[in-house]
């Protein structure tokens, strides 16, 4: 690894209630061998040699947070999130000394098998070049384009289509002020790339391991469990 690089911070929004998983609580308290994929993710990241501290972006109302070892991690740092994910980001952002942390990176808080090549590949990347980038991967299915009645439209060439991933890494005075921007001119914001993209900032893809799946359906959770547990094994060796 480029050791100059960081140490970074990461902001991650964990703030959503995660309708999809059909759960009694927030998706990111749900368990992997008895910890949570908030706790699995976060120690993930943490476990990166250029990454420094995390900022969690909570629910106000969060009565799980206490109940995890993060709570007493002085290498994570509490903030009230908003309604929505890019809120929550924004929220995080604006935690952040801009001269002293003059890059970030964003994380979903159910993503918890990104691996640490991937993390400094985007790293090398973006400092590298002097912009932001993502993880992301290309698309290996054929994609078809709906019409409003549900039928197929037509088919999309996949050669220049990219699953946008996480994190994503940006200046971080560049990315507060994208997001500030778009918020006030009522622009949806679906991740960071794409409050930068409407201000014409680049976003280089820096391809990404597959097994950075982000747990959004209930049979997501036993898929992260058998990834993390390879990736445990791969390591062990």
């Amino acid at each position: 690894m480029n050791h100059s690089l960081g140490p970074y911070v990461v902001v991650v929004p964990a703030a959503g209630v995660g309708k999809r998983m059909r759960s009694s609580c927030p998706k990111q308290y749900l368990t992997i061998d008895g910890i949570t994929i908030l706790e699995h993710t976060v120690l993930r990241l943490l476990s990166h040699p250029a990454i420094s501290h995390v900022v969690i972006a909570l629910g106000a109302n969060d009565e799980y947070f206490p109940t995890t070892t993060l709570a007493s991690n002085s290498n994570v740092t509490q903030v009230i999130g908003g309604n929505e994910r890019v809120d929550s980001v924004l929220a995080g952002l604006l935690s952040l000394n801009v001269t002293q942390q003059p890059w970030v990176l964003v994380h979903d808080a159910a993503r918890p098998c990104v691996q640490h090549q991937d993390l400094t590949r985007l790293m090398e990347y973006c400092v590298g070049n002097g912009h932001g980038g993502i993880l992301a991967t290309p698309v290996r299915d054929t994609m078809k384009l709906a019409s409003l009645t549900g039928v197929v439209d037509k088919t999309l060439d996949r050669s220049h289509m990219w699953h946008a991933l996480t994190p994503q890494m940006y200046k971080t005075e560049e990315l507060t002020t994208a997001i500030t921007r778009a918020l006030a001119q009522n622009i949806e914001i679906t991740d960071e790339s794409s409050a930068m993209e409407a201000f014409d900032y680049p976003s280089g893809l820096v391809s990404a391991s597959s097994d950075n799946i982000k747990i959004t359906q209930p049979e997501d959770l036993s898929l992260a469990a058998f990834i993390l547990q390879q990736q445990n094994e791969v390591e062990a060796i």
